[in-house]
């Protein structure tokens, strides 16, 4: 993961300077693609493999690797860095740098920049609050920082195209916000699955929503049907919608009618069960004290 001792800890805004420049005639060109983690988002997958010309399922087999976030236990995926003695990046070229530079990664947009996100509740209405704010990262090899161009960090972001890839992904980031599944319900590997394939396999997603049981159980209009058909990035929107309800934040796709009362039975039944077992152990209890 990244290594924090390069971060200066001080939080800025979007109004706050930097000076700094990249470009091939500096020494120290695509160090910082070398041993480096490079988290990607969905948004990322789909612009890449694209650039690439193969499937999402493709692409994420071929050049990621994933791993379970400690809090929620659900699936983040990186870049597979080469084994070489560096460890660069996949796509990039010792003389002419990223190969796929017009589709990077977002994380490799904002360099050196880091973008936080901290997750906070609200005392006066428990609610929870998305504190957003930058960092510098700021490596001893990179000689960019010795360069005369300032910016601030929002002309940065546009610069880059970071704001484009952001807007894409708001709505994504704003679910791995999301640290607890209702009730204390465990995020199983069933779960864990369903989460990487809506989050990342864009291709395996429309396979599971139209060649699956998929439109039996959940209602979706024909107008929807028809944007996520063909629209990558519709789909994508779609997708997160079923990442709300897979974890339960938001009911944002409607269960077929007798699929809801299926569902609404098993679960007063769950209670029921869990009622009388309640009950019998309180009866045990009771029984022992008597003895």
């Amino acid at each position: 993961m990244q290594d924090t001792r390069n971060i200066i800890k001080e939080k800025l805004t979007p109004d706050s300077k930097l000076t700094f420049k990249c470009h091939p005639g500096i020494a120290c060109f695509n160090k910082c693609c070398t041993s480096i983690d490079i988290l990607l988002t969905p948004y990322d997958v789909i612009r890449i493999k694209n650039r690439l010309g193969i499937s999402s399922t493709e692409f994420l087999a071929k050049y990621t690797y994933s791993v379970l976030e400690k809090k929620t236990s659900q699936p983040m995926i990186y870049m597979q860095l080469l084994e070489e003695e560096t460890h660069p990046c996949p796509f990039v070229d010792v003389d002419r740098g990223c190969i796929i530079y017009d589709d990077r990664p977002a994380a490799c947009r904002y360099y050196p920049v880091g973008q936080v996100t901290h997750r906070r509740m609200d005392d006066k209405n428990e609610t929870p609050i998305h504190d957003e704010f930058y960092v510098i990262v700021k490596e001893d090899y990179c000689l960019g920082f010795q360069e005369d161009k300032t910016w601030t960090i929002e002309e940065w972001r546009e610069n880059q195209e970071a704001d484009y890839c952001d807007e894409m992904n708001r709505e994504w980031k704003n679910i791995m916000m999301k640290q607890d599944l209702p009730r204390g319900e465990e995020f199983d590997q069933k779960r864990q699955t369903m989460f990487y394939i809506a989050s990342y396999d864009i291709d395996g997603f429309r396979q599971f929503v139209f060649e699956s049981r998929f439109l039996e159980i959940f209602d979706v209009d024909a107008v929807t049907l028809e944007r996520i058909r063909d629209d990558e990035i519709e789909l994508m929107r779609f997708s997160f919608r079923y990442l709300k309800y897979l974890l339960g934040i938001h009911e944002e796709i409607d269960l077929k009618p007798h699929v809801a009362e299926k569902q609404k039975q098993q679960a007063l039944d769950r209670l029921a069960q869990k009622e009388a077992e309640m009950v019998a152990r309180l009866a045990e209890a009771e029984a022992k004290k008597h003895e």
